[in-house]
C-alpha cells in the first residue's frame, strides 16, 4: 500500500491555507482586470503570421471556450482525490489542491512531489467527467484544418482527455499530435523544459510557431523561445473569478495578441 504523508490539520495550518486562498482570490481580480484595460483585445495582423508553420494550442479554456465550465467536473473531482487521500474536510482539501496548483503548475505535480503519489489513478480520476456539454463546431475545425503547417495540442491534461474534448469539438482530425503531461514527464506548463522537451520531440522551430493559451504565464516561455503567442480570454469576465491567481501578472509584453473569439481570430489571419 502506497504510504502518504497527510497534512496537519491543526487550527493554525487551516488558518493559513484559508488566509491564502482569499489574499490570491482577490489579489489576482485586482491585477487581472488592470491587465485586460491595459491590453485590448486585438484583430490579428496576418503578415505576423505568415511564417508560422507550427500551430500550438492549449485545450482547456481554449479550444472550448470557458463558459461551458468543463473544467469544474476536472476540478471537483481533484478536490475529492486530495480529500480522500488525505482525510481531509471538503474546505481543506480545496485550499490543499488549490494551493499546489499555483506553487507547483498542477495539482498532480503538488501530490506528486509531496506525498509520492503514482500520476495515472490521479489523471484517471480527475478526467472521469462528462463531455456532453461540448457540441461539434465545425467553424473551428475548418478554421484549424486551413492553417498551413502542422497542428499541436499542448495540454498540462492526458492524452485520452484531450482526444475525448477534441473529439467531441469535431476537431480532433485537425492536429498532428497531442503533447500531454505524461509527454512532459508530469513537469507542467510553465516550466522551460517542457516547452524545450516538446519542440525537440516534434522537431518544431520555435521561431516559426504560434500558442494559443488562456493562462497569461504559459506564454512568457514560448515567446522568449520566439513563438507568436496569443491569449484567449472569457467573453464574460466576470464569470470567472475563481482562479484569479493564475491570471497574476503586470507585465504583458509577452503576450502579442489577445481574443475572445478563437474560430474567429483564426478565420482573421487568412492564411494559405
Amino acid at each position: 500500500m502506497l504510504a502518504v504523508s497527510r497534512v496537519p490539520a491543526d487550527r493554525q495550518g487551516r488558518s493559513r491555507l484559508k488566509a491564502f486562498v482569499f489574499f490570491v482570490f482577490f489579489a489576482a481580480e485586482a491585477v487581472h482586470k488592470a491587465a485586460m484595460e491595459k491590453k485590448p483585445q486585438t484583430l490579428p495582423d496576418p503578415a505576423d503570421f505568415a511564417h508560422v508553420r507550427n500551430w500550438v494550442f492549449d485545450l482547456d479554456n481554449t479550444l472550448y471556450p470557458h463558459h461551458i465550465n468543463l473544467f469544474a467536473q476536472i476540478d471537483k473531482n481533484m478536490t475529492a482525490y486530495v480529500q480522500e487521500l488525505l482525510q481531509l474536510e471538503p474546505a481543506e482539501a480545496k485550499a490543499l489542491q488549490k494551493q499546489y496548483y499555483h506553487e507547483h503548475g498542477t495539482t498532480l505535480q503538488g501530490l506528486m512531489l509531496n506525498h509520492g503519489i503514482e500520476p495515472d489513478g490521479f489523471l484517471e480520476q480527475a478526467h472521469a467527467i462528462d463531455y456532453s456539454a461540448l457540441l461539434p463546431h465545425p467553424e473551428l475545425g475548418e478554421a484549424i484544418k486551413a492553417l498551413p503547417g502542422r497542428k499541436f495540442i499542448f495540454t498540462n491534461g492526458s492524452v485520452p482527455h484531450a482526444e475525448a474534448a477534441a473529439r467531441a469539438l469535431g476537431i480532433l482530425d485537425n492536429f498532428d499530435d497531442i503533447f500531454d503531461i505524461v509527454a512532459a514527464d508530469y513537469v507542467p506548463k510553465p516550466a522551460g523544459a517542457t516547452y524545450d522537451k516538446f519542440a525537440s520531440l516534434h522537431r518544431v522551430d520555435t521561431k516559426s510557431a504560434a500558442m494559443f493559451e488562456d493562462l497569461p504565464r504559459n506564454l512568457q516561455v514560448p515567446k522568449a523561445l520566439g513563438m507568436r503567442t496569443i491569449l484567449l480570454v472569457p467573453r464574460n469576465l466576470d464569470a470567472v473569478l475563481m482562479e484569479r491567481w493564475e491570471k497574476l501578472t503586470d507585465e504583458d509584453d509577452h503576450i502579442d495578441y489577445v481574443t475572445d473569439d478563437l474560430t474567429g481570430f483564426l478565420t482573421g489571419l487568412n492564411i494559405r
